[in-house]
């Protein structure tokens, strides 16, 4: 068994154990897909807690539906990590989580201006690359699930990007508006899909049944 301490944004530590054994053959077949799904997997638990503490601080700002969303969107992004955690495991790389990153917060209005900024990334710069680097190995599941995450980057941006409009003088105003109109947020336990609507019968994404979504419950 061989043990590496991999780099995480924040003082968090990520162990990543490599299993010798019948892995090892996989591991040197698919060594850019799994370094891929590492970044992939550590980004994505960095996001879930970043959306945790925005949430949090919306919530001590009186923006209960902001916070709504925020902890919808973390929902999502856990998904994500386990997809990959999970993907990870199927190489024998087992992933144990140490310690939580450090996360910058400001105001509400900052951090949706961040959140949005962070999700345009994924969506232009992060996840192309991803896609296009694991092209080469040809290991569908990891296609799959990545291209599912690219495809739900993009429902954040879109969910995020309604309340952009009202990021200047506006934005208390815009945000009170918001908030004396409950939104209620599912989520798709397969790929992480967010909507607003339940969906009539699949999963846009992943295609699953509407079964596998779930409502986001609101933090108080």
């Amino acid at each position: 068994m061989l043990t590496k301490a991999f780099p995480f944004r924040g003082p968090a530590l990520v162990l990543i154990v490599f299993i010798q054994g019948p892995f090892v053959d996989a591991q040197m077949q698919y060594h850019e897909t799994i370094n891929i799904l590492q970044t992939a997997y550590h980004n994505e638990i960095h996001a879930n807690f970043t959306y945790l503490a925005y949430a949090q601080k919306a919530i001590s700002e009186n923006f209960p539906n902001i916070a709504h969303l925020f902890v919808a969107l973390a929902a999502s992004e856990s998904i994500h990590a386990r997809n990959f955690k999970q993907l990870l495991s199927d190489f024998g790389v087992e992933v144990t989580e140490i310690s939580e990153p450090e996360i910058k917060i400001s105001t509400t209005k900052e951090n949706l201006q961040k959140a949005t900024q962070n999700e345009l990334q994924d969506i232009d710069q992060n996840y192309p690359q991803f896609v296009e680097k694991v092209a080469s190995e040809k290991h569908e599941a990891a296609i799959r699930i990545l291209t599912y995450t690219w495809e739900v980057e993009k429902e954040h941006r879109d969910l995020s990007k309604k309340l952009q409009s009202g990021m200047g003088i506006l934005f208390r105003i815009l945000a009170l508006r918001i908030d004396t109109t409950f939104t209620q947020y599912f989520v798709c336990q397969i790929c992480g899909s967010v909507i607003t609507d339940h969906p009539a019968d699949i999963c846009p994404i992943c295609k699953s049944l509407v079964s596998q979504y779930k409502e986001v419950q609101r933090i108080k």
